[in-house]
């Protein structure tokens, strides 16, 4: 398929890779233009000037930006996508954003005559290098159902969770969820230090029980040797609990813990740690002593 990708970041570079070597042709757009042209150096596919020269000709128009805003640049802005999308394609979006951004661009894509999926993704950046993520899609089951085969390309499991918004406030469950696990595996690996015990020894035994999570098998090690100049940042997760939160208060939906965790993160954030692994919540613990 003639396919576009907007947004190389350390999510969409290594997806647009996975569409490029399963053999369909992927124009890129990235606003750092040297990110593109080593994408294009390494994938063989072509660079384009804008998103809308990007999404010209176009079946499918996937992007992965940062949030909100920037997805309303690269969607609606001067030169956007959305002034290139032909009638009858589809705009797949992977930015973890909000729901109602997800349902505005929805709509306007039906009154210009295509598709809109809001499509955001779990799984980190070693899910989209390894073709693993977990994508949770909102929109109407006939653009899913042709969306999904190249889908499939990069995911591990893609599912339609109900109309536009939908993928986003399952996102907002997903990061909810991260939260609270992230800070009490935190607190029981400080607190296993703490009282002598051997870090790596209690989660081999205790990660064959009932406390075994992604967050534990991934990232303990790390975490008890102070490394976190890597993985998915305390600035990204606090733009995704903000959306959380905001959204929680339309359905009176309390996050009494996400909202202590987000408080965490805004410690973390002051101790200079923004571009620093969420699971850097333990450095907290560790300098209040």
């Amino acid at each position: 398929m003639n396919l576009a990708f907007i947004g190389l970041g350390v999510m969409g570079y290594p997806m647009a890779g996975h569409l490029a070597r399963a053999g369909h042709q992927v124009v890129v757009f990235n606003r750092t233009r040297l990110k593109a042209e080593q994408w294009v150096e390494q994938y063989a596919g072509k660079l384009a000037s804008t998103p809308a020269e990007a999404a010209s000709g176009a079946e499918i128009v996937f992007a992965c930006v940062g949030n909100d805003d920037d997805l309303r640049a690269i969607t609606l802005g001067v030169s956007g996508a959305f002034e290139g999308m032909r009638k009858n394609s589809l705009f797949i979006d992977h930015t973890t954003a909000s729901a109602d951004i997800a349902r505005e661009l929805f709509n306007q894509a039906n009154a210009q005559g295509f598709s809109f999926l809001d499509a955001p993704v779990s799984g980190g950046q070693a899910g989209a290098e390894n073709g693993q993520l977990a994508i949770m899609v909102g929109g109407d089951a006939s653009d899913f159902a042709r969306a999904k085969p190249v889908l499939d390309v990069y995911a591990k499991l893609a599912k339609l969770m109900g109309p536009a918004g939908s993928g986003q406030l399952t996102k907002m469950v997903n990061q909810i969820c991260i939260a609270g696990l992230v800070q009490g595996l935190a607190e029981g690996l400080n607190f296993a230090q703490a009282a002598g015990l051997d870090g790596a020894e209690v989660v081999e035994v205790i990660s064959q029980g009932a406390a075994q999570s992604w967050q534990m098998e991934n990232r303990y090690q790390t975490m008890l040797r102070d490394e976190f100049d890597f993985g998915f940042a305390v600035d990204w997760m606090r733009k995704d609990l903000a959306i959380a939160l905001a959204e929680a208060s339309h359905y009176g939906a309390p996050l009494p813990i996400t909202e202590i965790v987000d408080g965490y993160y805004a410690e973390i954030q002051a101790m200079g740690g923004h571009r620093w692994d969420t699971s850097s919540l333990i450095s907290r613990l560790r300098s209040t002593k």
